[in-house]
């Protein structure tokens, strides 16, 4: 299960000075709190490790003295329009420059509902980023502190101690309380103190559902490419089952290959078995049968196997003839070739070699003007 850190965020001004920043802070599993602090120990409990399927977040406060609040209404606007219109009224009634403010609008659920806005300055945003970023700290969202107050009972102002902060909440408003202003805010007011336990739940149920997140517009975080672990599991499962199949495939290629070669060399020992050759194994069976054919003028040395190889070359070269042919006991076959071209008869010796045939020629100029040569052919190859 996912674990959620809540972390406040120091005021700008506590910032720029040399005593050390103690931020409060709450740990939170399975939406229960199991832990909370001003101090360091925080540290410990982010970074204890965890599940790696856990989805850990880390979630920042801004404190309400950089991020007051206001909520706007707009009964007949569409959500994105009243959340814009939001954005353009806060920057009106805001003092200085308006290039330096960050207004973040958190776009209601429905129409007809209050916009949340919050002002700050990037000033402000960049202090509290690169705070972060000096601790290693990367957070899901921003959420301003105020915005966590729920909205008072009716003719009736919440005094809420959220982070170290006294917040009063209006029903349109949320900001840093002050003990000379306030009662001048309040008019005829009540101002109640809201009871920690409510306090508790109420920033439990903003946390899950922020009303807005000041990690927006220009401060909003870069996408980078992120992988799924799981996704990345496996990928490195197929990766590893593609190559053993990458290895097995021609293992069993080779086993099959042995397999029937032995086969075939058993059945050659049987077939000369069946002749009256008995041989150890078929290459010693087919050396014996080699010579039996020799001795009575057949097999490989016979004159029809260097013969028709022969044959076979001329009849892809037309302009090729024979002039003499003749043959020994050694399987070996001379004759004469005559072409108009000596390319004619090198086609046929190029044929010849190609079947594994050993060939030697002499050229010689014939007496009608056809190129000649005198050819050996091995009839062994």
């Amino acid at each position: 299960m996912g674990r959620t850190l809540i972390l406040w965020l120091p005021p700008v001004a506590a910032l720029g000075g040399e005593t050390a920043v103690r931020p409060a802070w709450l740990r939170v599993d399975d939406g229960v709190i199991v832990d909370s602090g001003q101090d360091d120990g925080w540290v410990d409990a982010w970074e204890r490790p965890q599940d790696d399927t856990a989805d850990d977040r880390l979630i920042a406060l801004a404190p309400a003295v950089d991020v007051p609040l206001r909520w706007h209404h707009y009964p007949d606007a569409a959500p994105a329009q009243a959340a814009a219109a939001a954005r353009l009224d806060a920057l009106k009634g805001s003092l200085g420059d308006a290039a330096a403010l960050h207004v973040v609008a958190g776009p209601p659920a429905e129409a007809g509902q209050a916009v949340p806005v919050a002002v700050t300055t990037h000033a402000a945003m960049t202090a509290w980023t690169e705070w972060l970023a000096g601790r290693g700290l990367a957070p899901a969202a921003i959420v301003p502190a105020a915005a966590t107050v729920p909205p008072p009972e009716p003719d009736t102002l919440w005094l809420a101690e959220v982070g170290g902060e006294a917040i009063v909440r209006t029903d349109d408003r949320a900001f840093l309380s002050d003990p000379e202003l306030d009662p001048l805010i309040a008019g005829e007011r009540h101002i109640a103190p809201l009871e920690p336990e409510r306090m508790r739940e109420a920033l439990l149920l903003s946390l899950a559902a922020p009303p807005l997140d000041l990690l927006s517009g220009a401060w909003k975080p870069k996408r980078g490419w992120a992988v799924d672990p799981a996704l990345l599991r496996l990928a490195k499962r197929l990766l590893i089952a593609l190559a053993a199949v990458s290895l097995l495939i021609p293992i069993v290629h080779a086993v099959r290959l042995t397999a029937d070669t032995n086969r075939a060399d058993e059945a050659t020992v049987a077939m000369a078995k069946k002749a009256g050759i008995t041989a150890a194994d078929a290459e010693a069976a087919e050396a014996e049968l080699d010579r039996r054919l020799a001795a009575a003028g057949g097999g490989p040395l016979a004159f029809s196997v260097p013969a028709s190889a022969l044959y076979d070359a001329m009849r892809d070269t037309p302009g090729v003839s024979l002039k003499t042919l003749s043959h020994r006991t050694d399987g070996t076959l001379t004759t004469t070739l005559a072409a108009p071209r000596v390319d004619d008869i090198n086609t046929v010796l190029l044929a010849l070699q190609a079947h594994g045939y050993r060939i030697t020629a002499q050229p010689m100029a014939g007496t009608d003007g056809q190129q000649m040569a005198n050819v050996t052919i091995r009839a062994v190859p």
